[in-house]
């Protein structure tokens, strides 16, 4: 089922705006909405910057009451269990593109018809052009907020290391010359490419050896160099947390969280972007909502992508906006007052070795890489 259009015509400007909220332009009324929504997201720097750029300016618009999930690391599971139970809890449910692939395939998303539902670019742009430049348009159910990356941070002052820097990704699995503690996701995805990166495979051959016989293997005997000296995280707020204790030296985790512990909180942290995994994170529809939970949605949805809003969410967090007319909206950071670019991961500076993940790959074949990687671990 493909939604189309279910707002309303009258527009919002009569009402009331709070301080530095800027109004959305041709925001429709909402007619027959529900007068709550329960979002399901990551937690952390990246929901803090979720809620500030479009969710508490959106509940200032309509009074809507908005309730955070922090489940999105299950977001699909969770789906499935709601769905089964014919009691989907979740209104609008943030994901990375594999996981909207899967939700997509499996019916638990509804597709959404872009051109109808959610607002142009200010730029004259339709939307389906305006997400279409940034390349996130990954299939009908996924409505893109932001480009991200997962990449390395380490810590600056480790005696042990005698002065050197990493500044290629195989310095991970150097325990020689960087001996400590590393921390790396419990999950497959981007640990497999990592590691046979640093196994000597070329970035074009990494799916077909990853699909070949023994090609996960391979990529788990790499891995298994370093297992001793790695903490496993699940939620990405463990990495940055991690290296400010000094438990770990270096790891893995999204650059909004590493931005986040080397700007705000000035801790001894650098980045190390060498071969750094593009995705992109964005909205899937549950399906399962009654008409006023998903007039609701779709409402939330047209001021929540629009270009302003994408633009403001860079203000608070390194992550660049799916849509094209809201790059030139982006300077400084909301608090910090420091230039963002430099932060991004889209930054040409930052992106000389990057990998875009392999959606449909990870898709056909999550399930399971997931069950060998988990008994791998358990051995």
């Amino acid at each position: 089922m493909k939604i189309k259009t279910l707002l309303g015509a009258t527009a919002l400007a009569t009402l009331p705006l709070s301080a530095g909220v800027a109004f959305a332009q041709d925001l429709p009324a909402c007619e027959n909405c529900a007068d709550s929504m329960v979002l399901m997201s990551w937690g952390g720097a990246y929901q803090a910057s979720q809620v500030a750029a479009y969710a508490e300016p959106y509940t200032a618009l309509t009074g809507v009451t908005i309730t955070w999930d922090e489940g999105s690391n299950e977001a699909v599971a969770k789906m499935r269990a709601a769905s089964e139970a014919g009691n989907m809890t979740f209104d609008l449910v943030d994901v990375e593109g594999p996981d909207a692939q899967r939700a997509c395939d499996e019916g638990l998303a509804v597709e959404v018809d872009f051109d109808a539902v959610l607002a142009p670019g200010t730029d004259g742009s339709s939307p389906t052009d305006d997400f279409g430049a940034s390349g996130s348009i990954i299939n009908d159910c996924f409505v893109p907020q932001i480009v991200f990356s997962t990449t390395f941070g380490y810590r600056t002052d480790v005696a042990a290391w005698n002065g050197k820097t990493p500044d290629s990704l195989c310095a991970v699995f150097d325990l020689e010359n960087f001996p400590g503690m590393r921390a790396l996701e419990g999950r497959p995805k981007k640990n497999l490419e990592w590691a046979l990166l640093c196994d000597g495979v070329a970035k074009d051959d990494l799916y077909d050896v990853l699909s070949s016989d023994g090609g996960v293997d391979r990529a788990l005997a790499k891995l298994d160099t370093i297992r001793d000296s790695v903490v496993w995280w699940s939620a990405g707020a463990e990495t940055p947390q991690l290296l400010a204790d000094g438990e770990v030296v270096m790891g893995s985790t999204y650059n909004g969280r590493l931005f986040s512990a080397i700007e705000e909180q000035k801790q001894p942290i650098a980045m190390l972007w060498d071969w750094q995994v593009f995705d992109y994170d964005g909205w899937v529809v549950p399906a399962g909502l009654d008409e006023a939970r998903m007039n609701r949605v779709m409402h939330f949805l047209h001021f929540a992508t629009d270009t302003q809003r994408l633009a403001d969410q860079a203000k608070y967090i390194s992550y660049g906006p799916a849509r094209g007319s809201s790059q030139p909206l982006v300077s400084t950071h909301a608090t910090l007052g420091i230039e963002m670019a430099p932060h991004m991961p889209t930054n040409p500076a930052n992106q000389k070795n990057y990998l875009v993940n392999n959606i449909e790959w990870w898709a056909d074949n999550q399930d399971e890489v997931e069950a060998v990687f988990q008994n791998w671990l358990a051995r």
